[in-house]
């Protein structure tokens, strides 16, 4: 009896803590899956496109309910998580997920994701900006990467439910930019050559930023100087997420980092959204080359999601 209660008691510790095993940071898994997923389905892979769209939807309920159930049963762990850039992830992850629905026309089920991303920004913004610090990873630029996803999706649901979220993606696009440079002065620079994957975020916050400037400059909503200041804030900021691109590369071949670890996802995700951001600004503001550029881009992406799949799937299995 005693050793049937103690396996019991085992085997409840096993059901009730596997959702502590999962830490935020999964989310980026997510964000990396479905901005490729994106960009495939720009560039016309449509078939390859929808499996990474599932894939990032299943590992985005598993992480859903992890989420809640460590809110639930561990109300203080779960505090501490959310102090962390990481937690941000949650509402990135969601907002990119909900951008790829759009384009599956499943609009009401990405109106649903909105309204949860943007219920969880606020509370997960304010505690992480509470927890400052100074010589922060790249991580730190979750807090414009959470915000401009927001703004990405509202863009993309505006169309079916109205101006007023175009109205709310520009004050998101612009509170972004300017969590961005908050970010930007705590940075580490020194992760350039020493960090583990997140250093990559550096870049793709202003990618996604530059994303979320292209549904505002491709919005009949603005005309005139309005259009003209936004297309031009558009392609400045993409102009620096090209040269971060060019700078974090040349890092990664002076200082080789060819180990997995799970931050390269946060790699993946601005390699990915980098080439987005270059096909919709080439739509956007009809610049043609830079739809040649993203097509390229793309690839290296998928190439990097690839590899991280397969690291990450190695380090399961040995565990």
């Amino acid at each position: 009896m005693t050793a049937q209660l103690s396996a019991q008691t085992g085997q409840d510790r096993h059901d009730t803590h596997w959702w502590a095993e999962v830490p935020p940071v999964y989310g980026s898994a997510v964000m990396a899956t479905g901005i490729v997923s994106i960009g495939l389905h720009l560039t016309g892979f449509e078939p390859l496109s929808k499996v990474l769209m599932w894939i990032a939807a299943v590992v985005w309920v598993v992480l859903a309910v992890a989420f809640a159930q460590r809110l639930v049963r561990d109300p203080r762990g779960w505090s501490q998580s959310a102090d962390t850039p990481p937690a941000l992830t949650a509402v990135a992850a969601t907002a990119v997920l909900g951008t790829r629905l759009t384009m599956f026309d499943w609009y009401a089920v990405a109106g649903v994701l909105l309204v949860i991303a943007a219920a969880a920004w606020p509370v997960l913004l304010i505690a992480v900006i509470r927890h400052w610090g100074r010589r922060m990873p790249g991580a730190a630029f979750l807090v414009c990467v959470a915000t401009q996803g927001l703004a990405v999706l509202a863009g993309n649901l505006a169309p079916k439910g109205g101006d007023w979220l175009m109205w709310a993606a520009l004050a998101l696009f612009g509170l972004g930019l300017l969590l961005y440079l908050d970010a930007l002065r705590r940075f580490d620079f020194g992760q350039v050559l020493t960090g583990a994957g997140d250093h990559w975020v550096a870049g793709g916050a202003l990618a996604i930023s530059a994303v979320a400037g292209s549904k505002l400059v491709a919005s009949p909503l603005w005309t005139g100087w309005a259009h003209t200041t936004l297309r031009t804030t558009t392609l400045v900021v993409l102009g620096f997420a090209l040269a971060w691109y060019a700078v974090l590369a040349a890092a990664e071949i002076y200082r080789p980092r060819l180990h997995y670890d799970i931050r390269r996802w946060a790699t993946v995700f601005p390699l990915g959204m980098t080439a987005v951001a270059c096909v919709l600004v080439s739509a956007a503001a009809g610049i043609g080359w830079l739809d040649d550029l993203g097509r390229v881009l793309l690839w290296i992406g998928f190439a990097a999601w690839t590899l991280t799949a397969i690291g990450f799937a190695r380090a399961q299995s040995a565990r």
